[in-house]
């Protein structure tokens, strides 16, 4: 029961926390809003045209499939280092094989669909 009470503290106190540290932030900033401080700016370019302006969704699909196999990165390099350190069998060489396998099914179904072909 201690435990929970703990933790229970812990969440209280660290939301009551980021409360007042946003409030204090916001009583204390200064505001002096002006006309050039609400315009667009952007690297030091002036904006042309609209900013609603509509990607094609090519962009899209790439960004997704980066994410996807940049996550297979992210796993295999733990994965390489407990491979490498520790004497752990065929298990885990299978199961990474078969994580790989499964990301190569994708990779070849996003070929197939068109998706990676720019239009």
């Amino acid at each position: 029961m201690f435990e929970q009470v703990v933790i229970a503290v812990f969440i209280i106190a660290g939301a009551a926390f980021a409360c007042l540290v946003l409030s204090l932030s916001w009583l204390l900033s200064p505001t002096k809003p002006t006309k050039d401080k609400g315009l667009t700016y952007e690297c030091g370019v002036e904006p042309i045209g609209r900013p609603w302006v509509r990607f094609r969704p090519g962009y899209f699909v790439y960004a997704i499939l980066f994410v996807i196999f940049d996550i297979e990165v992210i796993f295999l390099f733990p994965w390489a280092i407990a491979a490498g350190s520790a004497v752990t069998g065929w298990f885990i060489i299978i199961e990474m094989v078969v994580f790989v396998t499964i990301l190569l099914i994708g990779l070849a179904y996003a070929w197939k669909e068109g998706a990676l072909n720019w239009h």
